[in-house]
C-alpha cells in the first residue's frame, strides 16, 4: 500500500501579540517544571529584555538560572557552557530569550540535557534519540522564526563550518511573539532579521518540498514582510507594524520548518561560520542572486511572488514577473540599508572554500536548481562585485 502523506512540525503552544509573556507561569504549573535556565545575551540583558520576561517569573515565584554568555553565531563552546549551567543547577525546563542564536542554544541545551554527548553529535536530520528538555521559546527579533522551527545552528569553531540540525526533539512547549518584546530593537536588526523572515518565505515557496501549506503560509509571510518592515525599520514604535512581523517570521518560520530551504541559507552560512557575518544581512546580500540562478527553474513561482510583493503582474509573462520580484527584492533591501558584501569582510580568495562547504550544507538538497561548485562560486562572485 502506498503511502503519500506529509507529517506537520509546529510547537505544542503559541502566543501572538501584546502580553502574551504575561501568560508563561499557566504553563510553566501545567508543566509542572521547577527550575528554569533562562538562556539569553548580555545584549537584550542591557536594554532590560530579559527584565521584562523575569519580571513576569519573578512575580508568579518561579525559580531560574541566568546564562546571557550567548554571542551571534553560537559556537560549540558557548553551548558547552549553557549546558554546564543547566546540569550543575538542576534546571528541567529552558526558557530561550532572543533572535535566533539565544534560541538555537536553548535547543541545543534542551537536548544536551536529555540525550547526553556533545552537541557535534547532533549535526544532520533526527539525531536525537529522546525529546529535549521542555523549552519555552521567546522571540525578541521579527525574523528568525526559530521559537517556531525544528532547526538550529551551531558554528563548529574548530572546522570554521555552521552545523544544520534539523529535529522534531527540539520543537518549543511554548512559542511566544510579544512586539512589546520588540519596541526596543534598533533598526539594523530589524532590517536584518526581517530579510531573513523574507528568505525563509521564498526559499520555502519554491524549495523542491513545498506543499499547499507551505505555499499559503509563505505567500502571506512575503506580503506581510513587503507591507510592514519598512515602516518596522523606520518606526520601531509602531505596534501594527512590529505584530505584521511577528506573523510574518511566525509563517514564515512554520513555512520552511515543513518543506524546507535552499542556496542562499547553505551559502550564508559558510559567511556566517568564516566571518561571523550577522545570518539575516548575508541572507538578504544573496537572496536576489540566488533567485537569479534559480529563476529558470521556478519563473511561476517568483512571478506568484512578485504578486505577493505588491508588483502588478497583470499582462507580464512569468520572466517579466519574475524579474520584477528579483528587483522588488533588491528595492526592499536597499530601503531599509543592507550593506553590500564587500563591506562586510568578504574575501574573494575564501570564494572556492565557501563554495564547496555551501554544496555540502543541508540546506542546499532542497534548492529547486542543481548548482556545482563553480555556480556558487559565481553566485558569490557576483555579490562581491554587485553584478546584478
Amino acid at each position: 500500500m502506498m503511502h503519500d502523506y506529509r507529517e506537520l512540525f509546529q510547537p505544542a503552544h503559541t502566543l501572538i501579540g501584546m502580553g502574551g509573556i504575561e501568560e508563561i507561569p499557566h504553563y510553566i504549573e501545567d508543566l509542572g517544571c521547577k527550575k528554569a535556565l533562562v538562556v539569553s545575551d548580555h545584549g537584550l540583558v542591557k536594554i532590560g529584555t530579559v527584565k521584562k520576561v523575569t519580571d513576569v517569573l519573578d512575580r508568579a515565584g518561579k525559580p531560574y538560572v541566568l546564562f546571557d554568555g550567548v554571542k551571534p553565531n553560537p559556537t560549540v563552546a558557548i553551548v558547552r557552557e549553557a549546558y554546564a549551567a543547566a546540569r550543575d543547577q538542576g534546571c528541567d525546563y529552558i526558557v530561550g530569550i532572543g533572535g535566533g542564536s539565544p534560541l538555537d542554544v536553548s535547543k541545543a541545551v534542551g537536548v544536551l540535557c536529555t540525550n547526553g554527548g556533545d552537541i557535534r553529535d547532533y549535526e544532520g536530520v533526527n539525531c536525537s534519540k529522546k525529546p529535549g528538555l521542555p523549552l519555552i521559546a521567546i522571540n525578541t527579533t521579527a525574523g528568525t522564526g526559530s521559537e517556531v522551527t525544528r532547526d538550529y545552528v551551531i558554528t563548529d569553531e574548530d572546522r570554521k563550518v555552521k552545523m544544520l540540525m534539523v529535529d522534531s526533539h527540539c520543537l518549543a512547549t511554548l512559542a511566544i511573539d510579544d512586539p512589546q518584546l520588540m519596541i526596543d530593537m534598533p533598526p539594523k536588526l530589524t532590517a536584518a532579521t526581517g530579510m531573513d523572515a523574507l528568505t525563509h518565505a521564498i526559499e520555502a515557496y519554491v524549495c523542491k518540498q513545498h506543499f499547499p501549506y507551505s505555499d499559503g503560509i509563505a505567500l502571506e509571510a512575503i506580503r506581510l514582510v513587503s507591507t510592514s518592515l519598512r515602516t518596522a525599520v523606520s518606526d520601531g514604535n509602531n505596534i501594527e507594524a512590529r505584530t505584521n512581523m511577528c506573523w510574518a517570521e511566525y509563517m514564515a518560520g512554520l513555512a520552511f520548518s515543513n518543506s524546507g530551504l535552499g542556496l542562499v541559507h547553505a551559502m550564508a552560512h559558510q559567511l556566517g561560520g568564516f566571518y561571523n557575518m550577522p545570518h539575516g544581512v548575508a541572507n538578504a546580500i544573496l537572496l536576489p542572486y540566488v533567485m537569479e540562478y534559480n529563476s529558470s527553474s521556478c519563473k511561476e513561482r517568483f512571478a506568484a511572488v512578485a504578486g505577493a510583493m505588491g508588483v502588478k503582474t497583470t499582462g507580464l509573462t512569468n520572466d517579466q514577473a519574475s524579474l520584477a520580484a528579483i528587483d522588488a527584492v533588491r528595492r526592499l533591501s536597499e530601503d531599509i540599508g543592507i550593506p553590500t558584501l564587500a563591506s562586510l569582510g568578504f574575501q574573494p580568495e575564501d570564494a572556492v572554500t565557501l563554495s564547496i562547504n555551501a554544496t555540502n550544507d543541508t540546506c542546499i538538497v532542497d534548492n529547486p536548481k542543481e548548482a556545482t561548485v563553480m555556480d556558487v562560486q559565481a553566485i558569490y562572485m557576483n555579490a562581491y562585485m554587485g553584478n546584478y
